[in-house]
């Protein structure tokens, strides 16, 4: 059975000695009393919660995943389960970072981040649950009524309710733009909504005794395609005015997703007989209200696969330390045991380190974007919280796409140090595998990330937001270009930094001649982009660790050989990326489709 300890050590390294996350917190008047003490006590407990309530049910849910009675449309889920999240929502996790207004601790997203990296690394699945009340509360919190609030807000915010999104249909998935799911105005100026929607993540459970679902729908009277979609928010149960739950609603789950992985968490087919909802938002607007829930959601499955790459090398490195397999090709390293552990042996190692690199490269990016977040929401300087939304506009799609992409690899590759254990249900491993590849697929498949990336974040306002991300490198790259001892670090992300300069260029001059060149080149792009963004954070770590290599702590010795590993045997992928960006459409387009 696997293992989790929650990386208290890192999570504190990069909020306090990388991003000096509290002094800057502090400077916002939202958490202007903030201190390290609390923030470390804060981490501390999420961990625990984390390593001793909810990771003993990872293994044996997905063992028995949930279930559902087709009489009643009612969804189980696993021994245990509904138990840990009333421990949850006790221990007041729910409302971390919500509004004071609506019984929020009114703590920094930031806090809530590292929270949700433990919950994932535990037990992916049962996090899912709580999720993604997080993006409805935000998406309610922008655009909601002042009725709307006042019914959902504060239960979202204890956790007394979850709650949904409801987009995808059996007809269309990305493309929401064909979408089919009606909403019939009431004469009390309520709607009634009729269609279905698919892969609804915990559509339907017992753990809560309400579900607030946010779904997307068309007015009888609204244009074609994505101009014509309205947001609408309808609940299990319908409410009162004084809170108190009424009848059913016309919302019913009429089966699970039979999926490869997440068999805990139930994706729910859901049918819409009628039921009763309220506006939104503005009618036919519904995607910007929308999309403060999809992009928290995209960040938070970046979060998901951090969170198993964490869990995944944890594990493998402990059974690499353990298992004997072979002698060392230089020479026995353990000649008193009958064979070396195969921690020694290379390769193995670089698997290893790719896994414990991509780890905590994805760990400084996610906390940065959170801390981004923060200033966004609550800095009282227009022009930070423009930057910041700026910056958090670009990297969502990155967040989404790379730390996704480089959980599957390091999934797999700590799979693989298993060996044939590594394919057995209960040393867990294979679990994280099948989980961590689901998480490239939903919320915005990877490639539709890349092409938000390369064609609406990158290309649409000619750089601007790219150039804002370059200035930060620019400036590290001046302030450290004199140490001789940050020379291996500062070069290598210069001259990427440029190489991508120069590539977006070419792109973009090629887009204009023929827009498909953006679909040729968008996921090799966003995948250049990813290692820019993880060079960055990996020189500035290697900066704090040069600094305090003397003291004494191994910790900072181990952040430097990581450092250096990944800039050594993980950056010059970039190479051979910018050359298929390069090759273009034509290789692409050559073959007819007959010949397929």
């Amino acid at each position: 059975m696997p293992t989790y300890t929650p990386p208290l050590r890192d999570l504190q390294f990069v909020m306090h000695e990388l991003l000096g996350a509290v002094d800057e917190l502090k400077l916002l008047p939202r958490h202007a009393d903030l201190d390290v003490e609390t923030v470390n006590a804060v981490l501390a407990e999420a961990g625990k919660f984390a390593a001793e309530v909810i990771a003993p049910l990872n293994l044996s849910g997905d063992a028995e995943g949930c279930t559902l009675d087709k009489a009643t449309h009612a969804v189980g889920t696993p021994k245990g389960f509904k138990e840990a999240y009333a421990k949850y929502v006790e221990g007041g996790w729910p409302a971390l970072s919500c509004d004071p207004a609506y019984g929020g601790q009114g703590l920094p997203v930031l806090l809530n981040q590292c929270l949700y990296e433990m919950l994932n690394s535990a037990n992916q699945a049962w996090a899912m649950y709580p999720g993604l009340s997080h993006g409805a509360y935000e998406a309610l919190h922008t655009h909601g009524t002042d009725e709307q609030k006042q019914a959902y807000l504060a239960k979202l915010t204890s956790g007394e309710w979850t709650a949904t999104m409801c987009l995808t249909e059996p007809h269309c998935g990305t493309d929401l733009g064909l979408l089919r799911t009606k909403a019939e105005p009431q004469a009390d100026g309520s709607y009634k909504l009729s269609g279905q929607k698919i892969f609804i993540s915990a559509g339907d459970h017992d753990m809560v005794p309400n579900i607030v679902h946010l779904v997307l729908a068309r007015l009888p009277d609204a244009p074609a395609g994505s101009k014509g979609i309205s947001l609408f928010v309808a609940p299990k149960f319908l409410v009162g005015a004084d809170g108190s739950l009424g009848a059913h609603n016309g919302i019913t789950c009429g089966a699970l997703e039979h999926k490869m992985g997440i068999h805990a968490s139930p994706t729910c087919q859901l049918n819409l007989d009628g039921a009763v909802a309220t506006l939104v938002g503005e009618p036919n607007k519904g995607l910007q209200a929308m999309f403060v829930m999809m992009n928290a959601a995209r960040l938070g499955v970046g979060n998901q696969s951090l969170g198993l790459s964490e869990v995944a090398y944890q594990n493998a490195v402990t059974y690499a330390r353990e298992r004997l397999q072979m002698r060392a090709l230089s020479g026995p390293k353990a000649p008193d045991k009958p064979a070396d552990p195969i921690i020694v042996h290379p390769d193995v190692r670089k698997m290893l380190l790719t896994a414990r690199a991509y780890a905590e490269g994805g760990r400084a990016l996610a906390m940065y974007c959170a801390l981004l977040i923060d200033k966004e929401l609550s800095s009282d300087d227009e022009d930070e919280r423009r930057d910041a939304a700026d910056l958090v506009a670009l990297l969502t799609p990155i967040v989404k796409a790379f730390l996704t992409d480089n959980g599957f690899i390091a999934t797999s590759h700590c799979m693989q140090v298993y060996g044939g254990h590594g394919y057995i249900h209960e040393w867990g491993m294979e679990q994280f595998v099948r989980d961590s590849r689901i998480n490239m697929i939903y919320e915005g498949t990877n490639t539709v990330q890349s092409l938000d990336l390369l064609g609406r974040k990158v290309l649409a306002d000619n750089g601007a937001r790219l150039k804002k991300f370059g200035k930060l490198i620019r400036q590290f790259v001046e302030d450290e270009g004199t140490s001789e001892a940050m020379q291996e670090f500062v070069n290598p992300l210069a001259d990427l930094g440029e190489k991508v300069t120069k590539l977006t260029m070419e792109l973009g001059m090629k887009a204009m001649g023929n827009a498909d060149e953006v679909g040729a080149a968008a996921v090799d792009y966003l995948r250049i982009c990813g290692h820019l963004t993880f060079a960055y954070f990996f020189a500035r770590m290697a900066k704090v660790a040069l600094a305090r290599q003397d003291s004494g702590d191994p910790f900072y010795t181990a952040k430097l050989a990581t450092a250096r590993f990944y800039f050594a045997k993980l950056l010059p992928e970039t190479a051979g990326l910018i050359r298929s960006c390069r090759a273009g459409l034509a290789p692409l387009m050559a073959m007819d489709e007959a010949l397929f």
